[in-house]
């Protein structure tokens, strides 16, 4: 059986990389006041192909939980139907979508994360932060981490590829606990900041903590595990991954060497 499917317009586009074609929509459900969902989450876009054929394509909502609003961030991909169905869309256009879906959300309560992302990867770490972050409405300003230490490792290959970046920078001027590494994989020689790839900073994070609670080589019990008798164990720190599979699959073994346990660990990958 279909999966019942709703309107929603777009209100915005804006190009964030004219090299790598990525996009910013923003858009707004159609006789309805509310989009309720979680942040981390993503919805299902549905429209059909020049075929007459009916597509369906999961994207991460970029944006934390605005009323009956939300945010897309899409990469135009050759040869690909849905992101050029939505590259190509003019303002007031109307699309259908159903969700929101997915477990990919923040742990409550709030503690100690490494938010890791490449590419449009960002699109969920952007929401999560506004989440923890807000800068509108009633707790704007406000810091709803708790003073938890956030830290949102973003790579990609060029600088022009760095999405939102302007955004990730502001929090991070306005809140000592929040904590933007950037990383490009193919750096111009006048590129003054990190090189390589998210792995190597999520190393040197996980071996700072390590160092700090002096027990170097403990795994999750040296980041913050706590555990009641007979209770599951309460982790102080989560890593949130999003991303291509190798990079996903590589800052888990990482973690995975330092003695993570996978309950610390959520991922969402795409290929």
């Amino acid at each position: 059986m279909a999966r019942e499917t709703f309107p929603a317009r777009l209100l915005q586009k804006v190009c964030l990389s004219e090299s790598a074609q990525c996009y910013h929509f923003e858009f707004e459900m159609v006789d309805r006041a509310s989009f309720e969902y979680k942040a981390g989450q993503f919805l299902s876009a549905v429209a059909v192909d020049g075929n007459g054929k009916t597509q369906t394509r999961a994207y991460s909502i970029a944006s934390a939980a605005q009323g009956n609003r939300f945010n897309l961030c899409v990469n135009r991909v050759e040869g690909g139907f849905f992101s050029n169905y939505l590259a190509d869309l003019a303002v007031d256009s109307v699309i259908q979508i159903h969700g929101p879906h997915g477990h990919f959300v923040l742990h409550q309560p709030p503690v100690d994360a490494i938010f890791v992302a490449t590419g449009t990867g960002i699109a969920p770490m952007r929401a999560f932060t506004q989440e923890l972050f807000p800068e509108t409405g009633a707790e704007a300003g406000a810091d709803r981490s708790g003073g938890r230490e956030i830290w949102c490792v973003y790579g990609t290959r060029h600088e022009s590829e760095l999405y939102y970046r302007e955004y990730f920078e502001q929090v991070a001027a306005k809140h000592a606990n929040f904590h933007y590494v950037t990383t490009l994989s193919r750096a111009p020689q006048e590129w003054k900041g990190n090189r390589g790839y998210v792995q190597q900073y999520v190393g040197q994070i996980v071996k700072a903590r390590e160092v700090a609670s002096g027990s170097a080589g403990l795994g999750s019990t040296a980041l913050g595990q706590t555990q009641a008798e007979g209770a599951p164990p309460e982790f102080g720190v989560y890593t949130y991954i999003c991303g291509l599979n190798n990079m996903v699959s590589e800052v888990r073994n990482l973690l995975a060497e330092h003695g993570w346990d996978k309950k610390q660990v959520i991922f969402e990958r795409y290929d």
